[in-house]
């Protein structure tokens, strides 16, 4: 018999045994064609063993390529369980992230932290609205480390404003010279959101919009 005829043997075999596609044959079906090859070469001209050989090697490579992509998957969605728990968790809690705008929402107070550097005074927080007027000036303590700071929706004239975005602009002298800060916004988690990768953990909160777990300073 022909190497053609064995080869042709040999798909007859696997297809009678087997209807898989050639992009989802495994192993197993790559050790049965070689049999059957075996079983109808020519004797007088016997196929070529370190073909098999070879072919056996990179069959053994891709199978453990893909146990590894099964075993990162399986990895992947295990995280993405765990960064789920671990989201839920948060919902209802408080945290602190830097930010310079924040919801306001009319009857309640917008809290936030300045990093005071030593050294430092007139230290203020000046809040604008949408259209970048200044409508008011907080002093904060000049002592150096986290200085808080409230904001209780009035202007300077005493004037209550209407709820939306404001701008927190912290601002000192240090040596003599002005240097802004960066003012962190208080907000509480209403829900969190979890990134195809599995790895990334937004929350998402109305004063702040979505932050990423990664910029929030603290957890309250």
């Amino acid at each position: 018999m022909s190497s053609t005829h064995a080869i042709g043997a040999a798909a007859a075999a696997t297809a009678t045994t087997t209807r898989k596609s050639a992009t989802s044959l495994d192993i197993n079906d790559f050790l049965t064609l070689m049999s059957t090859q075996l079983n109808n070469q020519d004797p007088l001209k016997p196929l070529d063993s370190t073909a098999f050989v070879a072919q056996l090697a990179q069959f053994g490579t891709v199978s453990g390529i893909q146990s590894m992509q099964a075993s990162l998957a399986t990895l992947t969605e295990s995280l993405r369980a765990s960064q789920a728990l671990s989201g839920a968790t948060l919902v209802g809690h408080a945290i602190l992230a830097p930010a310079e705008t924040g919801s306001y929402t009319a009857g309640t107070d917008l809290y936030g932290v300045v990093e005071v550097p030593a050294g430092a005074n007139n230290v203020a927080v000046n809040v604008y609205d949408n259209a970048g007027q200044l409508v008011r000036h907080l002093s904060v303590p000049a002592t150096a480390g986290q200085q808080q700071f409230a904001w209780d929706g009035l202007a300077d004239n005493g004037a209550a404003l209407p709820g939306g975005d404001y701008t927190f602009r912290a601002v000192a002298s240090v040596g003599g010279a002005g240097q802004s800060l960066q003012p962190l916004l208080y907000a509480t988690v209403g829900s969190v959101s979890i990134g195809r990768d599995g790895a990334s953990l937004t929350l998402n909160t109305r004063e702040l919009g979505a932050v990423a777990l990664g910029s929030v300073a603290q957890i309250i």
